[in-house]
């Protein structure tokens, strides 16, 4: 997934709706393109796609909070998502994602300029858990060593100094 997060353009926006003919039934596709487009969906976002949609904000919200790929708020330079998974769980998915909390000095659900963290629940590799999902691609069989190795490919900048 290339982002591209140049901040959010109304009528970037507008081109974007009209791609899928302003239909509201469009919604989740649309949402999609925006979080490639602009990185999140912002509050301005979802007003205008509900204007253009004639969708209630209620409604547009309501659909941006209930699904995880979904985001109110800028993300990080690197989106990092741990399955929380019943598997992944059974494999040591806790301790990796304290161990990557501890690591990233960022929170579940938390951002820093380096990098987001998110759980997922399911990344559809459970024969190799735990799974991460780094920027789109996903890992399996990830313990706390090579987690500390592939977010030491990210350029190291994801890494917090403490």
């Amino acid at each position: 997934m290339s982002m591209t997060s140049n901040g959010f353009d109304a009528a970037v926006a507008s081109e974007l709706i009209a791609g899928f003919e302003a239909r509201p039934e469009m919604l989740i596709q649309i949402l999609h393109t925006f979080v490639e487009r602009f990185g999140y969906v912002s509050d301005a976002a979802i007003r205008q796609l509900a204007s253009e949609l004639n969708l209630s904000r209620a409604d547009v919200h309501g659909v941006v909070s209930y699904y995880h790929d979904f985001r109110t708020e800028p993300p990080g330079k690197h989106i990092i998502r741990i399955c929380q998974a019943e598997a992944c769980q059974a494999m040591g998915s806790r301790e990796l994602t304290a161990h990557a909390q501890d690591t990233l000095g960022v929170d579940m659900h938390g951002s820093s300029d380096d990098v987001t963290l998110e759980p997922v629940y399911c990344l559809g590799n459970c024969a190799c858990s735990p799974a991460v999902m780094i920027d789109g691609r996903t890992y399996g069989r990830v313990d706390t060593l090579r987690f500390d190795e592939l977010v030491g490919g990210m350029g190291g900048d994801a890494i917090d100094s403490h």
